[in-house]
């Protein structure tokens, strides 16, 4: 009898292994972030690359998303079924990106003098560095919560496509004061 519940207990290990779940691939979304997936990675050339930036302020900028994504941290709140689509809520924690913009704006509004260019004019790249710098060195975190739909198609789940808000989260410049 303990032979064939041992056996049992090993056939089940294997079918459970091979199997996803809604939790397991928000779990490994998530995870191609904190890895730098080269999925992730072909991503974060596309928001670098739309940004207008010298070509030194887009590596800042690729070094500031790096060291975001590196850093996540998430936990699984709640996982709620209804047929094949299902919603995975996690609490996401990531640098207050949102926070050194808002600051740097704040001092561009006080001191545009000092973002002026050879011509007397605002040289938006002047500005852009710096605010490129105050994100990079900012140490507080926030925390969001992100609901992820996903799909199960044919025996697999698949995550949806999070929506603009939730991007904007992952990322850190979230505008939180509007929620």
């Amino acid at each position: 009898m303990k032979k064939v519940i041992t056996i049992i207990f090993i056939a089940m290990l294997f079918c459970a292994c091979g199997m996803s779940s809604a939790r397991s691939e928000v779990e490994n979304y998530l995870k191609k972030y904190k890895t730098l997936n080269s999925e992730v990675l072909v991503d974060l050339e596309k928001v670098v690359n739309n940004e207008n930036l010298t070509n030194s302020d887009k590596d800042k900028y690729r070094d500031i998303l790096k060291k975001q994504y590196k850093d996540l941290q998430y936990e699984i709140l709640d996982e709620e079924y209804d047929g094949d689509n299902s919603y995975v809520t996690v609490k996401i924690t990531v640098y207050d990106l949102y926070k050194a913009q808002k600051y740097a704006n704040n001092y561009l509004a006080n001191h545009s003098e000092e973002f002026t260019g050879i011509n007397g004019n605002y040289d938006e790249l002047k500005f852009a560095s710096y605010k490129l710098e105050q994100m990079k060195d900012m140490t507080e975190r926030v925390d969001y919560t992100i609901t992820f739909k996903v799909t199960k198609e044919k025996d697999k789940y698949v995550v949806s496509q999070p929506t603009e808000n939730d991007l904007m989260k992952l990322h850190g410049i979230y505008n939180y004061e509007v929620d």
